[in-house]
């Protein structure tokens, strides 16, 4: 009896919860909201008509896979020719170049990205300016030889000497400029330049380098950039001044010079001679790549130079004559299977190196080409290694073997897949959990889920799968793993425009 009476009055409440409670004197609804309200229901009434067509016509052809389904929305140019599941999920990514949709949110949010860019380099060139007009004299080994001679003068030299970091020296005693010191206007003629490493390991390739070269003495800095938390920031020596040689190529163990600098040149350096991280000398040599220069500045130390000469050498010449007849063997390839056959390559080279440095033998580089149907012809191979193997070690780094072979996107392109990779690795720890992958990778804005012939799942589904197939370790990225992907996927792609609209759709960049 009670029961039923507690049942009766919660089905009252209910009730009473459920009727539309009206206010008294609320305005009739504007014109304006009627027509929005409208359009609103008419756009709902679509969206679910869609919908419902997108399930029906699942429940209809229950048996076909999301691959199967995936493979009907092929490229319409029909270059279906030995191509795998794996190679037609890839190519899927090539149709997201359309423009954001927020395109000026995105100009808004790359002018400010672009200012604050600007504001880093400031800082670091008024950083390395206090370091050369303050710091470097004050630490000139000049210093310690004026000391000597006072003491020398007055017969004190024999007395008490100790090692140069333990001994005093006064302000009377201190040099306001050495004969090496330089003045503010001899370093103000530098060119200034962005580069990065060229390394597998995630931390080390994302570190922001700002480098100077001096046309007074022809010496060289590079900065690091490094902000820790959200407010603190700091500029700190990676190379420190000097003047510096190659170490590597035909211009090995010539100084450096202004016609050195260009965007796309490798700048090598003994790692054994400078303070760098313990992953960094884990390579003998350490490349940093030039990602763009100070074109006003080049143009003035070009024409006040009177010995700026930029000429190739006959053997130059060749060598990037037998690396386009090699990539042009490939080109047609790359271009419907890039993406497999570069993240497969880079996942079978890591397989293979035991020794985790990054080098091969000629006989494990034949081996790979020759399990990836990659036929070169053994004149072309032997010209090839006679120009990697500058050492003459027979061993060769994996990561330009794949470079001189395939070729590599521009640095313009490279930039953006730093971005999204860093934007990703927010700890800078050098790997992604995949959690993370599936959780930032958007496909709402794909044609193929706009038209309503895949389902924003399976899109992102097929770029987990491709991308998960060039992993090592199923459950994280590494950051040579998405490198790798976007390399075999640019090759295909014409316009850098359409390109860095993949990686703007994909990751919100």
């Amino acid at each position: 009896m009670v029961l039923a009476h507690q049942t009766s009055s919660i089905t009252d409440c209910h009730s009473v919860l459920e009727q539309k409670t009206i206010p008294e004197n609320l305005p009739s609804p504007t014109d304006r909201y009627k027509l929005k309200y409208r359009q609103y229901e008419a756009d709902m009434k679509e969206e679910y008509k869609q919908y419902s067509q997108r399930i029906a016509e699942k429940k209809k052809d229950h048996l076909r896979c999301p691959e199967a389904s995936i493979k009907g929305t092929q490229l319409e140019d029909g270059h279906n020719d030995d191509l795998t599941a794996l190679d037609e999920k890839a190519l899927l990514q090539r149709w997201y170049t359309s423009k954001p949709c927020n395109m000026q949110h995105s100009i808004r949010k790359s002018e400010a990205e672009d200012v604050a860019a600007e504001r880093r380099k400031q800082a670091v060139i008024e950083q390395v300016m206090v370091d050369q007009l303050s710091r470097a004299v004050i630490s000139d080994p000049e210093q310690s030889m004026c000391v000597d001679v006072y003491k020398e003068a007055h017969g004190l030299l024999g007395l008490g000497t100790a090692p140069m970091r333990f001994r005093k020296r006064t302000l009377h005693e201190t040099k306001i400029r050495t004969k090496s010191g330089l003045t503010e206007n001899m370093l103000s003629n530098k060119l200034r330049f962005d580069s990065r490493i060229i390394s597998r390991n995630g931390r080390d390739a994302c570190r922001e380098l700002i480098g100077f070269f001096f046309a007074c003495d022809r010496s060289l800095t590079v900065y690091e950039f490094r902000q820790f938390g959200n407010n603190r920031t700091n500029a700190l020596p990676f190379i420190q001044k000097g003047v510096y040689q190659h170490q590597r190529g035909q211009k090995k163990g010539k100084a450096y010079d202004l016609s050195d600098f260009y965007i796309g040149a490798n700048l090598t350096f003994r790692s054994a001679d400078h303070n760098l991280p313990e992953s960094v000398k884990q390579n003998p040599v350490l490349t940093l790549r030039v990602m763009s220069i100070d074109e006003a500045a080049m143009d003035f130390l070009k024409a006040s130079s009177m010995e700026f000469r930029q000429e190739h050498s006959k053997q130059v010449v060749d060598d990037s004559k037998v690396f386009k007849k090699i990539q042009g063997m490939f080109r047609e390839t790359l271009c419907k299977r890039g993406v497999r056959v570069i993240t497969g390559l880079g996942k079978y080279f890591r397989h293979v190196d035991k020794n985790r440095n990054g080098f091969l033998s000629r006989a494990d580089f034949k081996e790979a080409l020759k399990v990836f149907h990659l036929e070169i012809p053994e004149g072309d191979f032997e010209s090839l290694w006679l120009i990697l193997d500058d050492c003459k070690s027979d061993k060769v780094d994996y990561g330009e073997f794949t470079r001189a072979v395939f070729g590599e996107t521009n640095e313009y392109r490279k930039a953006f897949v730093r971005k999204a990779y860093m934007k990703l690795d927010f700890n800078k720890t050098g790997s992604v959990p995949m959690v993370d992958i599936r959780k930032c990778y958007c496909a709402k804005k794909h044609p193929l889920v706009l038209s309503g012939k895949a389902a924003e799942e399976e899109i992102q589904l097929s770029f987990l799968e491709t991308l998960g197939e060039s992993c090592s370790n199923p459950n994280e990225v590494a950051y040579s793993e998405f490198e790798d992907y976007y390399e075999g996927l640019s090759v295909g792609i014409m316009d850098d425009d359409d390109f860095v609209n993949i990686l703007r759709n994909s990751w919100g960049i």
